[in-house]
């Protein structure tokens, strides 16, 4: 039957130019196009932008419901622009994450019409994982504390659901070999734009709608001593150090280990690794050493080299003593900035120790805290009156404790720990093919080297980390099953030489 359809006589049907001549087709054209055209006469301008949006828009959600894959790929964009937008277009488009999020669902319902749709990609220990983490969440809008619904509704997104509704996907669209490669090209060019701002601000300064995001508030922890920390177009310089720093992790292992990269490819891993370290110092962050710190002693881990963990553990010690007992380069107020955090004396670490000795105190009687989004900005733009809201927790887990207790933070913790230990796992006992095993193992010592972070920042659930730690949680979880496919793929070739 699809052979007769095929050999049909091509002149029995019409074409698209022959269609445009139907009744219902001309008037669905001049109806658009009158509509186009008093848009463009009556708002001018405004009109202009409208159309060429409604454009945008209409080729995007076409791409989207035919090749839905490329949404992942446009939420690690958007992970990486959607913040430092808001700054010159005051809009919600945080929320346009959301949208994305919830487009891919639909696009692959109605695909499932037409073609099968492999769910079963998605059943996962890691599925298992975020979704009992999300039902807590979700549970904890009932929790007496809790002073506002809007404040959970907001909060929750970036600490549970984001991280639901994009693993599932990610497993189902984003999960092969070549998508790791396309992961890494996408976060790469990314991050080299990033750096590349930073530079900017770095050498001519901000721009006025920086200038104005600094004046309302942000100088404060943004401008000290009169230097300022570089925040690039990401939420703020401690997500960018963090990010940077996460990038150089990646790619420096990428660079220096993956033995089957070309010489382009090794040169473009290069370049990441290194404009990500320069990016993590100009930041000021001084948490965001703890990221190339904690992901390298992990790498040395991985890679069950003695020589190589021995070296290591030298560098790491070296590094160690140049911060933390000399003055060299204390001029340099990027490095002077740094060694603060070695310094256990320092008054920013007592501050930030003596917030939590009051936390303790405070959640003592509250095992499941005082609600999802009662800390931070939420708190303070929803409850400004509630001792959450006014007391700093600076940190991704420390908030975590505040929100959802003790009983949050011990299996959030135990979620994460359970992801790096997997990926650990498989990197040094189930990954065979050694050109997969380096990517993982770069991914996971970039996990490791956030999760570090994440206790001086809170660094994990911001964008763009929070979008690629999910994925890279994916690709930690799916890797098992590339050697099972690579070696039923060389049973079959066999089978077809007998």
């Amino acid at each position: 039957m699809d052979q007769i359809e095929r050999h049909k006589n091509p002149f029995s049907f019409n074409s698209a130019s022959m269609k445009l001549t139907s009744l219902s087709s001309l008037i669905w054209l001049v109806g658009g196009l009158s509509v186009v055209t008093l848009l463009v006469v009556k708002a001018e301008i405004i009109g202009i932008a409208m159309v060429l949006g409604l454009a945008f828009v209409s080729a995007l959600l076409y791409k989207l419901f035919t090749i839905p894959r490329l949404g992942i790929i446009l939420l690690v964009i958007q992970g990486f622009t959607v913040i430092g937008i808001t700054r010159y277009v005051p809009a919600p488009l945080g929320l346009s994450v959301d949208g994305v999020l919830v487009l891919l669902y639909l696009a692959l319902f109605f695909k499932a019409f037409t073609k099968k749709i492999q769910w079963s990609k998605a059943k996962s220990h890691l599925t298992i994982l975020v979704g009992l983490w999300m039902g807590y969440i979700f549970l904890q809008v009932g929790n007496p504390e809790a002073q506002s619904v809007a404040a959970w509704f907001y909060a929750m997104r970036g600490l549970a659901l984001y991280q639901f509704l994009a693993i599932p996907l990610a497993f189902i669209l984003f999960s092969k070999p070549k998508d790791l490669n396309t992961f890494f090209l996408v976060w790469g060019v990314m991050s080299i734009i990033g750096t590349l701002k930073g530079v900017m601000q770095y050498t001519m300064g901000v721009d006025p709608f920086e200038q104005a995001w600094l004046n309302a508030g942000s100088y404060k922890t943004h401008i000290l001593f009169g230097k300022l920390r570089v925040f690039s177009f990401y939420s703020d310089a401690g997500q960018f150090g963090a990010a940077q720093g996460h990038a150089g992790v990646v790619f420096g292992i990428l660079a220096l280990f993956r033995k089957q990269a070309s010489l382009k490819l090794r040169a473009f891993y290069l370049t990441v690794a290194f404009m990500g370290l320069f990016g993590m110092l100009i930041s000021g962050t001084r948490g965001a050493i703890a990221v190339p710190g904690m992901g390298g002693i992990v790498y040395l881990i991985l890679s069950k080299n003695i020589r190589m963990l021995t070296l290591g553990a030298i560098f790491g010690l070296s590094v160690y003593i140049f911060f933390a007992h000399t003055t060299l380069l204390q001029s340099n107020p990027e490095v002077r900035r740094m060694r603060t955090a070695f310094d256990p004396n320092d008054a920013s670490l007592q501050v930030r120790l003596a917030n939590q000795r009051k936390l303790k105190s405070y959640l003592a009687s509250r095992p499941i805290g005082g609600g999802v989004g009662a800390t931070g900005n939420w708190g303070q733009r929803f409850t400004p009156h509630t001792f959450l809201a006014n007391t700093a927790t600076d940190s991704w887990y420390v908030m975590i404790w505040a929100d959802t207790g003790v009983v949050g933070l011990w299996y959030y913790l135990f979620m994460l720990f359970y992801i790096l230990i997997t990926g650990g796992y498989n990197v040094m006992f189930r990954i065979k093919n050694e050109d997969y095993r380096i990517m993982l193992t770069a991914i996971t010592c970039g996990f490791a080297g956030i999760m570090m972070a994440s206790y001086g920042n809170g660094v994990f659930g911001q964008m763009p980390t929070g979008i690629l730690m999910y994925l890279s949680m994916v690709f930690m979880f799916a890797a098992p099953r590339w050697n099972k496919e690579e070696e039923s793929t060389e049973e079959i070739e066999k089978s077809i030489e007998k």
